[in-house]
């Protein structure tokens, strides 16, 4: 690090790696008409943002709607694209955590419903979330372990000893912890302990002051250990983008002032609008961590989960006062 003015200090760090974009700057990942150019200035948008690599996530939707979706993924070919993060529709149809996915699509897990998605998707999905307690999804879960593909907890109403199973299954991760689940919840046990305490599962975040208050976060993050939390975004195509009216699976939802993402006149969140930089610079601030301990959970984190690595290097300013990076700038290998 070099300091370059009296407030801002410039900064260097891996290529960010975010394992859960449901779209980006206005396009939506998730409906069949968007464009391969439209997908190729979505990458870009997130490469300004310092995201070098991400999984592109598909929710909950019919078969017909996922094959088309996983086609135009499939034939980009981009090296951004690490992969496909395929969540529901094997996930909870109880409302709360079933959270935004169409309870009309969720269906119960099973290898052959599977095998067919990956076909779609050309081999292509890494990162499967669902909720144990459905019908097929220990056996699925031993499946895809089995066949390389990580396996995440979400979207769930599952019991302590439901999850037990799950990561005695292989299950690795949880997605957005503290979200897609019931509202109200035993103090204890519940499935958020569960989660908090297993050392087995790694844990994403959505820190964007919505999903999550502050001090939720800063506990949480202390519980999961810098080692073992991951920062993600779950943005749909709001994110980078002023407050209005966007899609999410070709299903309208509103982008407030305050940076909420809901269906219109409906109390649950639909994804986010916040950009994984942004999600960094909200973790130091609610965590009291530093940066350079924060920046791994958003770049080295998520890469080494999946086996990889984070492309590429970015240089940004830090107001750490402000608890900003801006003139965010990529460097390929």
């Amino acid at each position: 690090m070099e300091f370059t003015t009296d407030t801002a200090i410039q900064v260097r760090f891996p290529g960010l790696f975010d394992l859960q974009v449901n779209g980006f700057g206005g396009v939506d990942f998730n409906n069949p008409r968007t464009t391969e150019l439209e997908f190729l200035r979505s990458i870009e948008a997130l490469r300004e943002r310092g995201v070098t690599r991400f999984l592109p996530t598909l929710i909950t939707s019919s078969a017909g709607n996922f094959a088309r979706c996983a086609k135009n993924l499939t034939c980009l070919h981009h090296p951004a694209i690490a992969g496909i993060h395929m969540e529901g529709p094997y996930v909870s149809a109880e409302d709360g955590p079933r959270g935004a996915h169409p309870r009309e699509h969720i269906a119960a897990a099973s290898i052959e419903d599977f095998l067919r998605r990956q076909g779609e998707t050309g081999g292509g999905i890494r990162l499967v979330t669902l909720a144990p307690e459905i019908p097929g999804a220990l056996l699925l879960t031993e499946y895809l372990v089995a066949h390389g593909v990580r396996v995440a907890i979400g979207h769930s109403a599952a019991s302590p000893g439901q999850i037990r199973d799950a990561v005695k299954a292989g299950a690795t991760l949880s997605t957005h912890l503290g979200n897609g689940c019931a509202n109200p919840l035993p103090r204890h046990p519940n499935l958020i302990w569960e989660q908090l305490s297993t050392d087995e599962l790694f844990a994403s975040f959505i820190v964007d002051g919505q999903h999550l208050p502050p001090a939720t976060v800063k506990a949480m993050i202390r519980a999961k250990t810098s080692s073992r939390a991951i920062l993600v975004t779950d943005a749909i195509s709001a994110a980078g983008c002023p407050p209005g009216e966007y899609e999410l699976g070709g299903e309208p939802v509103v982008l407030s002032v305050e940076g909420r993402v809901s269906p219109p006149g409906k109390p649950w969140l639909a994804g986010s609008a916040i950009t994984l930089d942004q999600a960094v610079a909200n973790t130091v601030k609610f965590t009291g961590l530093s940066l350079e301990e924060v920046l791994p959970m958003a770049s080295d984190r998520p890469a080494e989960y999946l086996g990889l690595k984070p492309a590429g290097h970015v240089s940004a300013d830090w107001n750490a006062a402000g608890c900003r990076l801006t003139k965010l700038k990529v460097f390929d290998p």
